[in-house]
């Protein structure tokens, strides 16, 4: 039934239909409460609410797969911008991107160039920049270009999943970097040739993963809703005392709400991942794709006042 589930979000999520439907209905539908606005600076309200609970945020501009170098070269000026907007006014966000966005599938000095301009912007605000994972066949060319850039610049991150097969090896390989690293099960359909197809695998290379980074002493962002996941690291953290400063904790917006307040009561740093844009209709079916139990947590979390 779960196949079924995830199949049936996943094509919904790619429904043209829906999408321009979803894009007239306008952003009202969702701001501030599975997305932030349809811009940045409508996002900015709910993103300051978080940060006086004590949360943490990412933003990220929903829209990938830009096939057109002026579209890839808006969207880095909008990065820019929203970089400088959050060290103009002290917001305590970072910074979330598809390198599709900035023309990953046109070509490489393009999304070489683009990925530049942000970077230097980020490195002199001293805001991280998170290089989201995309599907598969765009893992080993998104983690080389991460590679290219860790060795310049220090605000640099990026996305492993889960269900990959190869990701237990590239945390191996990433390590000589000491990588800030977000840990993720994974949201796109793959096959099994590359990926786990039973949710217990994914879930048990998902707490290897988490042990291998933290273990090799770097900054772990842990990226789930499952209680299981989160207890995993809470008894692992506290069976080699690994500081709090070491990890985080990351849940989406308008989902699970007072568990991530629990967690920031409780002592450990919880960030928020906050998408903004008109593409919100996709991203929403992607992630109820990725774990159709989210279902409940949006429903909830859009109807209350």
């Amino acid at each position: 039934m779960q196949v079924n589930s995830r199949d049936f979000f996943l094509f919904l999520s790619k429904n043209k239909t829906l999408n321009r439907a979803a894009q007239s209905w306008g952003g009202g539908i969702a701001s501030g409460k599975i997305v932030g606005g349809i811009d940045f600076p409508s996002s900015v309200k709910f993103i300051k609410e978080l940060n006086e609970e004590g949360l943490s945020v990412t933003v990220d501009h929903l829209g990938e797969f830009v096939t057109s170098e002026s579209v890839a070269k808006e969207r880095t000026e909008e990065c820019i911008q929203t970089i400088e907007t959050i060290a103009a006014q002290k917001i305590n966000s970072q910074v979330s991107l598809k390198l599709t966005s900035l023309g990953l599938d046109i070509n490489d000095q393009l999304v070489y160039e683009n990925m530049t301009k942000i970077l230097d912007t980020a490195e002199k605000h001293q805001i991280m920049v998170t290089i989201d994972m995309e599907d598969e066949q765009r893992c080993q060319k998104t983690l080389d270009i991460f590679k290219d850039f860790k060795q310049s610049y220090n605000y640099i991150s990026t996305v492993l999943q889960a269900y990959l097969y190869r990701t237990a090896k590239d945390i191996d390989d990433l390590n000589e970097y000491h990588p800030s690293l977000r840990l993720v099960k994974g949201a796109y359909k793959e096959s099994a040739d590359v990926a786990f197809p039973e949710k217990s695998d994914v879930d048990d290379n998902f707490k290897k993963i988490i042990n291998m980074h933290l273990l090799n002493g770097n900054f772990t962002a842990i990226a789930t809703h499952d209680d299981e996941i989160i207890e995993y690291t809470k008894r692992l953290v506290d069976k080699h005392n690994i500081p709090k400063n070491q990890f985080e904790f990351q849940m989406l917006y308008g989902m699970r709400t007072t568990t991530q307040k629990e967690l920031v009561k409780d002592g450990y740093n919880m960030r928020v991942y906050i998408p903004y844009g008109q593409d919100w209709y996709g991203y929403f079916m992607r992630r109820l794709a990725e774990r159709p139990a989210n279902l409940a947590f949006v429903l909830k979390g859009m109807t209350k006042k």
